[in-house]
């Protein structure tokens, strides 16, 4: 299993999980509240926790190139969402 993380300095970072969760819920498994969420994607699993100004993502998934896939997905939601913003993630191996 590899793990990445990563922390986005937003100012709404309880709205864009709230958002990511109730998108993906649709399709696959995702809970989640105003502080923290989970979900279940095919190649891993993604937690986020959203701290005053700041988003923290953590991924799991079982080999490096579901990790890719896996950020890919996260990222590229997450900044269809913060469309008025440019969110910066810069991913550290847990």
């Amino acid at each position: 299993m590899v793990r990445s993380e990563t922390a986005i300095d937003t100012e709404q970072a309880s709205r864009y999980l709230q958002q990511l969760c109730k998108h993906f819920a649709h399709k696959i498994p995702a809970t989640f509240d105003e502080n923290v969420g989970e979900i279940s994607f095919s190649v891993g699993e993604c937690r986020l926790k959203a701290e005053d100004a700041t988003l923290h993502i953590l991924l799991e998934a079982p080999n490096a190139e579901d990790m890719e896939q896996l950020k890919d997905v996260v990222i590229r939601h997450l900044v269809r969402f913060a469309f008025r913003e440019e969110l910066t993630a810069n991913w550290q191996d847990a």
